[in-house]
C-alpha cells in the first residue's frame, strides 16, 4: 500500500487524538489511587533539600513512614511545583516495592564507608573510627600547610584545606561549617549552589 502524505497525516493525528484520550482516562485512575493513599496521612509541610532556592514540599506520613512527596502549593518560592531534583525527594529514603508498598532505599548509603589508599573496595567502618580519623587528618594538613604570615604580615591561614558547602544543610549549619572553616584558616571556601 502507498502512504501519501495525506494518509500519513490523517494516521499520525488519529493515533496522537487517541494517545491523548487513553492518557487523560490513566492520569484519572492514576490520581484516584494516588488519592486513596494519602487520604489518611498526616500532611507535613518541609522545604526541598537540593539546593538553596528553598523551595516547599509536602511530605505525606502514615505510621511513621514518609508515603507520598509533592509541592506545597502555598510556598511561595515554588507554588506547588517542584524540579526533576525536587520530584524525586520521595526516592532518597524510599521506594516502591512490587505491591505499591514503600519500602527503605535499597541503594541509599546509611553507613559510613572507607576506601583505603590504593584499595579498590570500600568497607564499613564506624562512626567511633570515622570521627577521630577526620579529625586528625584536618589537624595533620593544617598543621603542615599553615602559613602564619607571609611579607611581614599575620595571615594566619591553611592553603593546605579546603571546604565546600553542601545544599542539604540548613542556613545555619552552613554558617556554622563557615565559622568553622575560618578558624581553621581555611581560604578556598565555596558552596554548591554558587557553582
Amino acid at each position: 500500500m502507498k502512504v501519501t502524505r495525506r494518509n500519513f497525516l490523517k494516521l499520525t493525528g488519529a493515533t496522537a487524538a487517541a494517545s491523548a484520550f487513553a492518557g487523560i482516562g490513566l492520569q484519572e485512575q492514576a490520581l484516584a489511587q494516588e488519592s486513596i493513599r494519602i487520604n489518611y496521612a498526616r500532611e507535613v509541610p518541609t522545604i526541598c533539600t537540593f539546593c538553596g532556592v528553598g523551595c516547599g514540599a509536602i511530605a505525606y506520613v502514615q505510621n511513621g513512614t514518609v508515603i507520598n512527596i509533592e509541592g506545597d502549593p502555598d510556598n511561595p518560592i515554588n507554588e506547588g511545583s517542584l524540579c526533576s531534583k525536587g520530584s524525586s525527594l520521595y526516592n532518597i529514603a524510599y521506594v516502591y516495592d512490587t505491591k505499591g508498598k514503600p519500602v527503605p532505599n535499597p541503594a541509599r548509603l546509611t553507613k559510613p564507608l572507607y576506601r583505603a589508599p590504593g584499595s579498590d573496595r570500600w568497607e564499613e567502618k564506624s562512626w567511633d573510627w570515622v570521627i577521630p580519623e577526620i579529625a586528625a587528618r584536618i589537624k595533620k594538613t593544617r598543621d603542615e600547610s599553615f602559613v602564619a604570615t607571609a611579607g611581614g604580615v599575620t595571615v594566619n591561614r591553611s592553603p593546605g584545606l579546603a571546604w565546600i558547602g553542601s545544599a542539604f544543610c540548613t542556613n545555619e549549619e552552613n554558617y556554622l561549617f563557615q565559622k568553622m572553616c575560618r578558624a581553621l584558616g581555611i581560604i578556598d571556601l565555596d558552596h554548591c549552589a554558587r557553582l
